[in-house]
């Protein structure tokens, strides 16, 4: 009678272990069933499920391995796998796949621990769990450092509105951003990222700046923080704030715009993604002159933003055409998305102001970065912890990977 064996090896990690292994294994025929293997600070754990053929004595087998683990200093444990308990186990592999995702400065015990909880709560069970972000030195603490931890979960989920609000008030209390998504073939295939411009890709609201160049800050910055906040219309506030700018010099425009504080991140993500072969736009309640200055310093494909009425070298407090506001952005990722040939489901957006929540909602995958509350709480993801550049980790992007995208795409310019 053929028999299914788990196969746990541990120990210090060195050349050699998996191959010793399964060569003595394949000298008995032996079938691999299942095969995982992780280091951990320079200690490995390999498992292995396999089949032993009826023809065969596990015995000899099982005494062989022992001995050549004993001889590595590796500890081993055989468990017998009932066929039925296997075939239950096998079945499972249809069941829904999901990713959780945290990023944070740094991952704590208390922070996993109360995911982890949620995770349980809803019936879902942890399959593997791999660090994506770099090894963090104790010694050499970097103000940018990231941490993050990605945990592959599966089972039916029933309740995934109530998941995500548990992550969010989670999230909330211990400084740590939680990613859910499925886990599909369209994670792994986005090709467009769509951003809103003031507050995402620049740590600053244009308009704003522009207003304090006209002596009219206090006025219009009050209003903006209402529109993103979602208590005002965005397109009459909009032209209520630029029609403080009349009169504004147009040479003040350059000086901002040559000023602008790029996100953290910002550079370093959008290189990565060029260097993986998306796309990027500019999908922006802002205006179109900062959004060129933007796409010629970061490479950015396409820009779609407000053109502001400018006269006798005056801005004359008026915009040109229909104002870019949430709805427009949406028609405009639709729009992008057709012409890039992509479904939906490809496309990323990223915005902070309840004006991107209409683009956010129709990506595949939608961020609210570093986003005000009605945001983050309507968008299906947020990031307000690490930089920009911690979209890439939501792609399953490991430091390691960036590291070798950036260098490559230096080289090539």
């Amino acid at each position: 009678m053929r028999e299914i064996l788990l196969i746990n090896v541990s120990g210090p990690d060195k050349p050699g272990v998996t191959s010793t292994v399964t060569d003595l294994l394949s000298r008995s025929n032996v079938n691999v069933l299942d095969i995982g293997q992780a280091v951990i600070h320079d200690t490995l754990t390999l498992g292995m499920v396999v089949e032993v053929p009826e023809e065969e004595d596990s015995s000899p087998i099982l005494k062989d391995v022992l001995f050549a683990c004993h001889g590595l200093g590796m500890s081993v444990r055989f468990i017998p796998i009932a066929e039925e308990e296997y075939e239950d186990w096998a079945s499972g592999q249809g069941k829904d796949r999901y990713i959780v995702t945290l990023l944070a400065r740094k991952i704590t015990a208390r922070q996993i621990a109360a995911v982890t909880r949620i995770i349980a709560g809803h019936g879902l069970n942890i399959h593997a769990i791999n660090r994506l972000s770099g090894r963090i030195s104790l010694r050499r603490e970097a103000p940018d450092q990231k941490a993050c931890v990605e945990l592959y979960v599966r089972g039916a989920l029933k309740d995934i509105a109530r998941m995500r609000a548990q992550f969010l008030e989670v999230a909330g209390e211990l400084g740590v951003d939680i990613a859910f998504q499925a886990d599909n073939a369209y994670r792994r295939n986005r090709r467009l990222v769509c951003f809103d411009m003031d507050s995402t890709l620049i740590e600053a609201e244009v308009i704003d700046e522009l207003a304090k160049a006209a002596g009219v800050g206090e006025q219009v910055a009050a209003i903006t923080e209402q529109a993103m906040r979602g208590e005002l219309d965005f397109t009459q506030s909009f032209k209520r704030r630029v029609a403080f700018l009349k009169g504004l010099d147009e040479s003040v425009l350059e000086g901002i715009a040559r000023n602008l504080p790029i996100t953290e991140g910002a550079e370093d993500l959008v290189r990565a993604l060029k260097a993986l072969g998306y796309k990027t736009a500019i999908l922006s309640g802002g205006f179109n002159y900062f959004g060129r200055f933007l796409q010629a310093k970061l490479g950015i494909d396409y820009v779609f933003a407000n053109e502001l009425a400018i006269e006798n070298g005056k801005v004359t407090g008026e915009v040109v055409g229909h104002v870019v506001d949430g709805k427009r952005k949406a028609e405009l990722l639709r729009e992008l998305a057709d012409k890039e040939g992509l479904n939906l489901q490809q496309v990323i957006a990223v915005g902070d102001g309840a004006n991107d929540l209409p683009m956010l909602g129709l990506a595949g995958l939608g961020i609210a970065f570093r986003a005000k509350p009605l945001v983050k709480e309507n968008a299906d993801h947020s990031i307000s912890t690490l930089g920009l550049d911690g979209i890439l980790y939501l792609l399953g992007v490991r430091d390691q990977d960036s590291e070798e995208l950036l260098k490559w795409y230096d080289e090539r310019e």
